[in-house]
């Protein structure tokens, strides 16, 4: 459904790429055809809107202020196509989410299996990538939705819910702390601790707990990935602390315990938030794959 130029749509294509080559094969269109059609586009507005470098493109300023008009025209036109499908009583569309490491691996098969009960012509593309990296993704239009943990407040972005879970020590159930309640951060560390990395968003709450102890802590290990630190505190005596989203099926079969991390202030919650453009008039698709999302987390809060 080519609604709009050729020349939009090629260019948001190479936008999302970083290559003329790339855009094209994505396209299924000539690279020549794809070239030409940007350089009429930039004869036209009359400035450059690529940098070309040997091993790509990058937007110019007046190509980024291009892509923000791009981004919302062709989503608007998403929405367009949605309704309209609507109106002849048809669930179809495309969803892009971007989601941390824990919820692509556990809560999404979830969701996309719920959403392909009720609409299963909704096709859903899921990325995985840090909480840092998702307010971008959905700034450029990479991502219609994001699910990140700890996202600061943004006019660039609109938070349309948002689930607390506690933070805890994750552990084996051989462990000697295993059969604590609640456990404090102080107590962990008398044991290795496999400690999250920058990119993490659970970093900086761990931090300034730990410093409000006046603690400094050597760790074992300090990583990035959530699935590394649950295999390796599934060895005693090593410690790793996350929240229970992801470890569902493991708590249950008894292979790990999660245990809540306690403070003189009551529990560490961790926020799951559910973010969309700010401004932007979802399509049906994704306003249904909200529901179904939304659903989904108010049966695992806290």
């Amino acid at each position: 459904m080519r609604i709009h130029a050729p020349a939009i749509l090629y260019f948001d294509a190479v936008r999302r790429a970083g290559s003329i080559r790339e855009g094209a094969r994505q396209l299924n269109v000539a690279s020549s055809a794809v070239n030409r059609q940007i350089l009429k586009l930039e004869d036209e507005i009359g400035v450059a809107l690529f940098e070309r470098r040997s091993d790509g493109v990058v937007l110019t300023t007046a190509g980024e202020m291009l892509a923000r008009h791009v981004i919302v025209v062709l989503q608007d036109l998403e929405r367009a196509k949605s309704d309209i499908a609507a109106l002849r009583g048809a669930r179809v569309g495309h969803v892009t989410v971007a989601a941390v490491e824990g919820v692509s691996a556990a809560l999404l098969p979830k969701v996309i299996g719920r959403l392909n009960v009720v609409a299963p012509r909704i096709r859903v593309t899921a990325l995985t990538m840090g909480s840092r990296d998702i307010p971008d993704a959905i700034e450029d239009g990479t991502a219609d939705v994001g699910i990140a943990f700890s996202i600061g407040k943004s006019p660039r972005i609109r938070q349309v819910h948002m689930a607390k879970f506690k933070l805890g020590a994750i552990m084996a159930p051989t462990h000697p702390l295993v059969d604590r309640e609640t456990v404090s951060i102080l107590a962990c560390t008398d044991y290795p601790l496999v400690w999250a990395g920058a990119s993490l968003s659970i970093a900086p709450i761990l931090e300034l707990h730990l410093q409000s102890q006046g603690r400094a802590i050597e760790p074992a290990v300090i990583t990035d990935s959530i699935d590394l630190m649950r295999q390796l505190t599934l060895s005693p005596p090593m410690i790793g602390f996350q929240s229970p989203i992801g470890l569902e099926d493991l708590i249950a079969e008894g292979k790990i315990r999660h245990i809540p991390l306690e403070t003189a202030r009551g529990p560490i919650w961790s926020e799951l938030g559910v973010y969309v453009r700010a401004g932007r008039s979802l399509p049906a698709a994704i306003d249904l794959f909200l529901q179904v999302l939304i659903a989904e987390l108010q049966d695992k809060g806290d």
